[in-house]
C-alpha cells in the first residue's frame, strides 16, 4: 500500500513539474513535502470524521430528545430548533456559516475550508444517523450530552477546523475591541442561558450551564492531553550539577542557552527543560540539592512535539 501511495504521489509531481525545467533533487524534495502535507491531510479528517460522530451522538442521543441546549453556536442552534419548526441540520449550517467567513480572513482559508466541510458533514450526521436514545435521566442528558458534544469540537479543533463557530466571533471581536477572547465567549454564553430561562425554564437554563461546563472540560482534556508539561527555566552558577541531574536523575533533555544577569551583566547559563507536573517535586528537590538559592521560572504548556519528549494522546 505504502509504494503504491508513493507512486501515486511521485507521478502526480512529475506531471505537475513536468513543464518546469526541475532538477531531480527538487522533484524529490516536491514528492517528499507532498507526502508530508497529505498524511497530515488524512490524520485530520481521520480526527475530524470521529468529532462529527461524537458530537451527532451527543446531539440526537442526548440533547435534541430532552430540549436541551448549550453554550456558543450550537447553543443558538438547539434553541432555535426548538422554538420554531426548522430542521436543526439545516440551522447548524446556516448560523455558523457567517462565523465562517470571519474565519477566512481572522485565522486561514484552510482552517474556513476545513470547518465548512466538517459542519456540513455534522449537518448530514444529525439529519441522517438515527442515533438511538439513551436516557430520559436529565442530569446524565447534561453531564453526557456535553461529554459527547465537547469530545466532538475537541477533536474537530485537533484536526484543524471547528464545528461551533463561537471561537472564530470571539478571536473576530477580541480584535476589534478591548476585550479578550475568553471575554467574548463568557458574554455569548450568558446571553444564551438567559434566552433559555426567559424562554424555557430556568431549570432547562441550569441544565444547559452543567451541559456548557462538561462540554468545555471535555474539550480542554482532548486538546490539552492526559498529561500537563510545564517548562522550566533555571538561572543558576550550578548550572552544568543541575543539567546533569536532569538528564540522569529525570532522564529528561534540556536545552543550555547564553544570558546575562540583569544588575552586574555577568554572563551566566540558563537551563531550560520540559517535564510533566508529576515530575515537578523531584526536580525540584533535585535542584535544591545542588543550589537553594536557584532562580526558577515556570511555565504551562500546551502541548510539545519531538525531542525527548513522548507524544501526547490523540496526536
Amino acid at each position: 500500500m505504502n509504494r503504491i501511495f508513493h507512486y501515486i504521489i511521485s507521478e502526480s509531481v512529475k506531471h505537475k513539474l513536468k513543464k518546469d525545467k526541475y532538477k531531480e533533487v527538487h522533484i524529490e524534495e516536491e514528492i517528499k513535502n507532498t507526502k508530508v502535507e497529505l498524511t497530515h491531510l488524512f490524520h485530520d479528517g481521520f480526527f475530524i470524521l470521529l468529532g462529527v460522530i461524537s458530537a451527532g451522538f451527543g446531539l440526537k442521543g442526548f440533547l435534541l430528545p430532552n430540549m436541551f441546549i448549550d453554550g456558543g453556536v450550537m447553543g443558538i442552534s438547539l434553541t432555535v430548533a426548538e422554538l420554531t419548526e426548522i430542521p436543526l441540520a439545516i440551522l447548524i449550517v446556516a448560523i455558523n456559516l457567517p462565523f465562517l467567513i470571519m474565519g477566512f480572513s481572522t485565522i486561514s482559508k484552510q482552517f474556513a475550508l476545513k470547518s465548512i466541510i466538517a459542519i456540513i458533514f455534522l449537518a448530514v450526521c444529525v439529519h441522517f444517523i438515527p442515533f438511538p436514545i439513551i436516557t430520559d435521566d436529565k442530569l446524565l442528558i447534561a453531564i453526557f450530552g456535553g461529554f459527547f458534544l465537547g469530545l466532538g469540537i475537541g477533536l474537530a479543533i485537533r484536526g484543524g477546523s471547528v464545528i461551533d463557530g463561537t471561537e472564530v466571533l470571539a478571536i473576530f471581536v477580541s480584535k476589534k475591541t478591548s476585550l479578550t477572547i475568553g471575554d467574548v465567549i463568557l458574554l455569548l454564553n450568558v446571553l444564551i442561558f438567559l434566552v433559555a430561562a426567559y424562554v424555557f425554564t430556568i431549570e432547562i437554563a441550569l441544565y444547559a450551564m452543567l451541559t456548557y461546563l462538561s462540554a468545555s472540560k471535555t474539550i480542554d482534556f482532548v486538546i490539552s492531553g492526559v498529561e500537563e508539561y510545564i517548562g522550566i527555566t533555571i538561572i543558576s552558577s550550578h548550572n552544568e550539577e543541575i543539567r546533569l541531574a536532569i538528564i540522569e536523575k529525570l532522564g529528561r533533555g534540556c536545552t543550555i542557552y547564553n544570558g546575562r544577569r540583569g544588575h552586574s551583566m555577568e554572563e551566566t547559563e540558563i537551563v531550560y527543560t520540559l517535564i510533566t507536573r508529576l515530575e515537578l517535586s523531584k526536580l525540584q528537590t533535585e535542584i535544591d540539592k545542588i543550589d537553594q538559592e536557584a532562580f526558577i521560572i515556570m511555565q504551562s504548556i500546551k502541548d510539545v512535539k519531538g525531542g525527548m519528549i513522548k507524544k501526547r494522546p490523540l496526536k
